[in-house]
């Protein structure tokens, strides 16, 4: 009887796999679960020890499964696992995999996808959260919240209202729209937008695209959707929102630069990407109070090291802009996690009696 084959389920952080995988025939399958994220081994930052320390992990391993983009699979490290034989991961996209390296191994490559709430990943999830962050940073939520339960406190600062001010949504794709349309018709903002190759006319295209009208009273200079340039994107708005993709090109696109020219009472959210911003003109500027408050989903590194300038430091103190933190929870939905760790099994049961994989990446 041949020995089972060595399965690890990476940076599954609420366990929800667990059950799914421990379901599979122990015979056949031997399944290791992996809930602390190392550093990526492409990152600059990352010690020569701890690329061994994942290698030596993966190395026993046939298949493995990941979670979106928490373990990036550069070339460097697929090379250093010659065991590996499949790649499970979720969604239909992730940047974090060498998808050219994979293939010249003939390590084929499945994702996932929630056939039963299509598009909320991509939309729906991240949208909600990217709202919520903007008004919880609005409102002082995360702060008041803490003054009251810590005993002693009550109001720490006002709030600030929303209506008739800016929004000003970087990138005016899906994400962006949905959020601009939002904030515009809940809220009564006006919104202007800008990303690289943007006209007036694909704004006005995606305004009615959402079900407003392309000119507006209420608008910006007539427009619901205004197209302006970046710098004047970051010096009118009241709350910058970035809903661009990470690529070469945007990476460290929003720098010391834009973000210098922020009104102070400004609020930046990034519910997008960490590397799309210049992590160390963000940290100065907040830290000398430039701005009202950030509110951050995503960042340079997941999860945040512990000695990590955004952990340790007493945001909201001695002149510091406040600050909101959320660990990467855009897409994270019971839901959605569960259906994609189905379609993960499903596939792995497929890969082993030679069967088509479902939503195979290349």
């Amino acid at each position: 009887m041949s020995a089972p084959i060595k399965v690890a389920v990476l940076d599954d952080y609420q366990g929800i796999s667990e059950p799914k995988f421990k379901a599979l025939d122990p015979a056949e399958y031997e399944v290791s679960f992996f809930k602390d994220t190392l550093l990526p081994y492409n990152h600059p930052d990352t010690p020569q020890d701890t690329k061994d320390k994942l290698v030596s992990r993966l190395h026993p391993f046939s298949v493995i499964s990941t979670m979106r983009e928490r373990t990036p699979f550069p070339a460097a490290l697929v090379a250093r696992l010659p065991n590996l034989q499949l790649l499970l991961t979720t969604g239909t996209r992730n940047l974090g995999l060498d998808l050219a390296a994979l293939q010249a191994r003939s390590i084929p490559v499945a994702g996932a996808v929630d056939r039963a709430h299509a598009g909320s990943v991509g939309s729906v999830s991240t949208t909600e959260h990217c709202v919520a962050l903007v008004l919880a940073a609005a409102r002082n939520i995360a702060q008041d919240d803490l003054a009251v339960k810590r005993g002693g406190g009550w109001q720490t600062v006002p709030a600030v209202g929303l209506r008739g001010k800016v929004f000003g949504a970087v990138g005016l794709g899906r994400l962006g729209t949905a959020v601009a349309r939002i904030m515009h018709v809940a809220f009564g903002m006006r919104v202007v937008a800008w990303s690289e190759n943007l006209t007036q006319e694909g704004a006005d295209e995606r305004a009615r695209g959402a079900g407003l009208a392309a000119e507006s009273a209420d608008g910006v200079g007539g427009k619901t959707f205004k197209v302006v340039g970046k710098e004047e994107l970051f010096r009118t708005a009241d709350v910058v929102s970035v809903h661009i993709v990470l690529s070469e090109r945007s990476r460290g696109g929003i720098s010391a630069t834009e973000l210098g020219v922020m009104k102070p009472g400004a609020i930046f959210v990034n519910t997008s990407r960490g590397p799309l911003v210049v992590e160390e003109d963000l940290l100065e500027v907040l830290e000398q109070g430039r701005i009202r408050a950030a509110a951050l989903d995503v960042f340079d590194i997941e999860p945040l090291p512990l000695d990590s300038r955004w952990r340790t430091t007493r945001w909201g103190e001695d002149g510091r802009s406040r600050v909101l933190l959320t660990p990467h929870m855009g897409y994270v939905e019971e839901a959605t996690l569960d259906a994609w760790y189905d379609q993960q099994v499903e596939n792995l049961q497929r890969w082993r009696k030679g069967e088509p994989l479902v939503e195979r990446l290349y």
